[in-house]
């Protein structure tokens, strides 16, 4: 087996662990190790509270690297992110900075609040992600840098921030919970709490370590090997993503290429396919390109998928069939009993079974389709049992 085979196998771990513990999560999981492994970046944009610094905290956890993180401000100075002067070697009449244990040393790095750094940390920043390089006193430093993550409660709409967002080649939104998720939700925080406050996190050990993934990008290049009828579908896409008013560079467009390579490497197959265009729904530039990526993406991803079934990751039931039953159980017992509840409560069950039967709807297998009577049969019972009249 070969050393990057490993490295794909220990990450795919990794996500087993994440998705253990964070619920509805298993899309943006994937798209941070495809980062890792590409060597690329990646921002996680939404609201407080969506697991947004949990997630890559924990995922940092899994891997023994160097890590560094950050809650920026516009006061947040150079100093702070970079290393302070050396004084000593200021007095001998030389600039540098003591970087041990900061950014330019570290190989997996995690801003939070991104956006609201000021210019003078935004400038050092683009070389560092870019390049790999962070210049200081006329001396350039080689960063060993293998992926920064970002976190923002909103996409920046200033100027000044474009060129830093542009370094972040995946853009993640991450969203509250539908409310189907919540009774399981409530579980799996119980259980996250539960371990930080008896010391479990700290007690993890390290899955794969930062020299498994600097071989890998060391080693990428034969995995840069794409077949002529993908590279037609993508040129398709590209162009029809383009049509819909959707930027996206002949710069980013190719670097996407190594985006779909690492997620061929994950699964362990040698090269790209169709399934692997899902990263292209994670190019946006505006929060409001989501939807219209998702309308382009969507119908090539589900065409895959009808043909090759068992290819499929996750979706608009990234809990699983089992889970939504699971969960139509639970409301339909809830409803059915002779409890008296009020209008708040009716209206957040018969608000999730709605969900439910949307994503019942998108899995469209014959359990699906089952199930979905089920749900009909059950909103049916309610609307004729008058419980909205109590």
């Amino acid at each position: 087996m070969t050393h990057d085979v490993q490295t794909a196998r220990k990450l795919q771990q990794v996500a087993r662990h994440l998705e253990g513990t964070f619920l509805g999560k298993s899309e943006v999981i994937r798209l941070m190790l495809i980062a890792a492994l590409a060597g690329e970046h990646m921002v996680l944009v939404g609201p407080p509270g969506t697991a947004k610094s949990a997630l890559i905290r924990l995922f940092s956890k899994l891997i023994q690297a160097q890590y560094f993180e950050y809650l920026l401000t516009r006061f947040t100075e150079p100093n702070e992110i970079f290393g302070p002067i050396d004084i000593q070697k200021f007095r001998e009449g030389s600039y540098e900075r003591r970087m041990e244990g900061m950014l330019p040393h570290s190989e997996i790095v995690f801003l939070d609040e991104v956006f609201k750094a000021n210019s003078a940390i935004l400038n050092s920043l683009l070389s560092v992600l870019n390049e790999r390089l962070y210049t200081v006193g006329g001396q350039v430093h080689r960063v060993p840098l293998i992926s920064a993550f970002g976190a923002s409660n909103e996409v920046p709409n200033d100027e000044n921030l474009m060129a830093v967002f542009d370094r972040f080649l995946l853009r993640v939104r991450s969203e509250n919970l539908d409310s189907y998720h919540f009774h399981d939700l409530l579980l799996k925080g119980i259980a996250h709490e539960t371990s930080k406050l008896t010391g479990g996190y700290d007690r993890l050990q390290p899955v794969l370590t930062s020299r498994d993934l600097h071989q890998v990008h060391a080693g990428f290049a034969p995995r840069m090997n794409f077949t002529e009828e993908f590279l037609a579908s993508y040129k398709g896409l590209v162009f029809q993503i383009r049509s819909e008013g959707v930027s996206l560079s002949d710069r980013r467009a190719i670097k996407m290429l190594k985006l779909f390579a690492a997620s061929a490497l994950l699964d362990g197959r040698p090269t790209a396919d169709a399934s692997d265009f899902f990263v292209l729904r994670h190019t946006w530039n505006n929060l409001d390109q989501a939807d219209i990526l998702e309308g382009v993406v969507g119908p090539v991803l589900e065409a895959w998928y009808r043909e090759h079934p068992e290819a499929r990751r996750f979706g608009a039931a990234d809990v699983g069939l089992d889970a939504l039953i699971e969960e139509i159980n639970r409301i339909r017992d809830l409803l059915t009993s002779d409890r008296q509840m009020s209008d708040i409560q009716l209206f957040s069950h018969l608000k999730a079974l709605n969900e439910i039967k949307a994503a019942l709807q998108a899995i469209g297998t014959q359990p699906a389709r089952e199930a979905l009577g089920r749900v009909d049969q059950l909103l049916g019972h309610v609307f004729q049992s008058g419980k909205f009249a109590q």
